[in-house]
């Protein structure tokens, strides 16, 4: 190692002094640089340092930021995971209770339903029974339609039928005592029925025996002439049947002058006054009148009513005493009333008398204490200034005036 820095130093004093220089400044320059560089490296190095000083800050600021979020996001997932867990139970609660209405509401709906098939079962066999009920009534309707038909092919058993139905109309419009069936007249004839009418006129005569057979005859016939023969035979049967009436039964001052032909079918009734005119004019010229069972019935409310009102006659004498006496107890009524008006007056003007009284005691009173008053001021100015002044004194010592003289 000497002898290296010996050589050295034997080289560089070999050389001249502008290599020196030369080298010198060479060698300081190149020092320079290396200085520069090692600066530079270490400015560097500290930039370096201070940005990998700021990452590690940023990152772990980042880091906290992202742990911060973290907990955050942890936070409002917990509270998500509640909010979700309360929603769920409440929206269970909800979808049980919808289900527990909607069990409910069917198993309603399905007992009324049921209830309702029910009742609408029961009600569809009451009108099956009604059905039933009636439809044996109409076997019953047709039995009794086939007897009408055997009724009334019989002559004897359709004047029965049309008599019992005359007699049904008769006695459910009128009284017992008003009517009678089958009485003898003078002479000897037996009308079906006889109405008695009111103020002692002659009875009414009713005639039930209507000729049916040729009404039948004309329903039966199949051709034109056979109708027109069986309206022919209509015409005199009903011809001579007014006239026997008429001989039978009108008799002068024993029954009315008119008596009525009972028909028991309203159809009958419109078809002789449709096709049979002649024939009702006749009946109406011999003062017979053809009369259907609801016809009969409304002269039997009219007779009703006359007879009604006969009675109510009969009895208006009663009504009038009775009215008469009404009036009495009337008048004793309004004379009673009247003196109670009476002695409500004088009780009135009674009490009137003594409010007037006690007015004016009210008056005089305030009046007299006045007068004590105005007294004992004069008294008390007469002590103070003279002498005694004159005194009144009442019989009855109650009331004391003071004279005062002027002067």
């Amino acid at each position: 190692m000497n002898n290296v820095t010996e050589s050295l130093t034997i080289s560089i004093a070999g050389l001249s002094p502008t290599i020196l220089a030369l080298a010198g400044g060479a060698v300081a320059l190149v020092v320079v640089v290396l200085m520069f560089l090692l600066v530079r490296n270490s400015n560097l190095r500290r930039e370096q340092d201070e940005e990998a000083a700021i990452r590690a800050a940023q990152a772990d600021a980042r880091m906290a930021e992202l742990l911060k979020i973290q907990a955050e996001m942890q936070g409002r997932i917990s509270t998500m995971a509640e909010v979700f867990g309360t929603r769920q139970a409440e929206l269970n609660q909800a979808i049980g209770q919808r289900l527990d209405g909607m069990s409910q509401r069917v198993s309603t709906t399905i007992s009324e339903q049921t209830k309702s098939t029910h009742e609408n079962l029961q009600r569809l066999q009451e009108r099956l029974a009604v059905i039933d009920v009636a439809q044996n009534n109409i076997q019953t309707l047709a039995k009794d339609v086939v007897g009408l038909q055997a009724i009334l092919s019989n002559k004897q058993t359709r004047g029965a039928f049309g008599q019992s139905r005359m007699e049904t109309i008769v006695a459910d419009g009128l009284p017992m005592g008003t009517y009678a069936f089958q009485q003898t007249l003078s002479n000897g004839s037996r009308p079906d029925c006889t109405v008695r009418m009111p103020n002692g006129a002659p009875p009414l005569v009713i005639d039930a025996k209507f000729p049916l057979e040729a009404w039948n005859a004309i329903r039966d016939a199949g051709t034109q002439d056979a109708t027109k023969l069986a309206s022919q035979q209509f015409r005199r049967d009903m011809e001579i049947h007014v006239r026997d009436i008429s001989e039978k039964y009108l008799i002068q001052g024993e029954t009315q002058d008119t008596a009525f032909l009972f028909v028991p079918s309203e159809s009958i009734f419109a078809e002789i006054h449709e096709n049979f005119e002649p024939v009702v004019q006749k009946a109406h010229r011999s003062r017979i009148v053809i009369v259907s069972p609801s016809l009969l019935m409304l002269s039997i409310q009219v007779i009703q009513a006359v007879l009604k009102d006969q009675r109510m006659q009969a009895q208006a004498h009663v009504i009038q005493g009775e009215v008469a006496i009404l009036m009495d107890d009337l008048g004793r009524l309004d004379e009673r009333v009247r003196k109670l008006q009476t002695h409500f007056s004088q009780a009135q003007r009674d009490v009137d008398q003594i409010i007037t009284s006690t007015d004016k005691l009210s008056k005089r009173g305030a009046k007299i204490e006045a007068l004590e008053f105005e007294g004992a001021e004069a008294l008390k100015e007469e002590r103070e200034s003279g002498p005694p002044a004159k005194s009144v004194e009442s019989r009855t010592g109650l009331l004391k005036l003071r004279v005062v003289d002027e002067e």
